[in-house]
C-alpha cells in the first residue's frame, strides 16, 4: 500500500509541476502580449484560469496526501491515544464522505452533463467537461488518501505524524 501511495504521490507531484509550469508560461505571455505587444492574448487568459483550477484542486489532494493541509488542531492537541485516533478517523471519514459524494459523484454528473450538452470554452474551443474533470479526479485522489490514512489508523499509526516522517525530524 505504501508503494502505491508513493507512486501516486510522484505522479501527482509531476502533474502539478507540469501544469504549474504551463500556467506560469501562460501568465508571462499574457503580460508580455498585453503590455509589450499591445494585443492581449485571449487564449492564454482562458487557459490560465483553467490550469489554475486544476493546480488548486489537484494540489489540495496532494497536500492532503502529504498531511500538510491546513487544519484547526485545537481539539486533536487536547486528545491523546485512542481518543486522538478516533477523532482522526472521524475527520478522515468526513473528508472522504464529502469528496466521494460532492466531488466524485457530483463532479462526474457535472462532467457528464457538460459533455452531453457539447459546451465549449469560448477561446480555446475545448469541451468544458474536460476542464471540470479536475473535480472528480481530485475527489478520487482525496478518497484514496483518506482510505490510506484510515488503514494506517486501524494499524495503530499515530494520526499526527505524516507517513514516512519521524517525530523530531526536519519538519518538526
Amino acid at each position: 500500500m505504501h508503494a502505491l501511495k508513493t507512486r501516486i504521490d510522484r505522479v501527482l507531484g509531476m502533474l502539478i509541476a507540469a501544469v504549474f509550469a504551463v500556467l506560469v508560461a501562460c501568465v508571462v505571455w499574457q503580460v508580455v502580449s498585453r503590455y509589450v505587444l499591445g494585443t492581449p492574448s485571449t487564449v492564454t487568459d482562458e487557459m490560465a484560469r483553467f490550469l489554475f483550477m486544476w493546480v488548486g484542486l489537484v494540489g489540495a489532494a496532494y497536500t492532503l496526501g502529504q498531511r500538510r493541509h491546513l487544519a484547526i488542531d485545537v481539539l486533536p492537541l487536547m486528545l491523546s491515544g485512542r481518543n486522538a485516533q478516533l477523532l482522526a478517523a472521524l475527520v478522515m471519514l468526513l473528508i472522504a464522505g464529502f469528496a466521494a459524494v460532492v466531488m466524485v459523484y457530483g463532479g462526474l454528473q457535472l462532467v457528464d452533463k457538460t459533455l452531453a450538452t457539447g459546451q465549449l470554452s469560448p477561446a480555446l474551443r475545448i469541451p468544458m467537461g474536460y476542464v471540470y474533470g479536475a473535480i472528480p479526479f481530485s475527489g478520487a485522489m482525496i478518497v484514496f488518501y483518506c482510505g490510506f490514512f484510515l488503514v494506517g489508523l486501524a494499524r495503530g499509526e499515530t494520526p499526527d505524524t505524516p507517513a514516512g516522517d519521524t517525530p523530531g525530524g526536519p519538519l518538526d
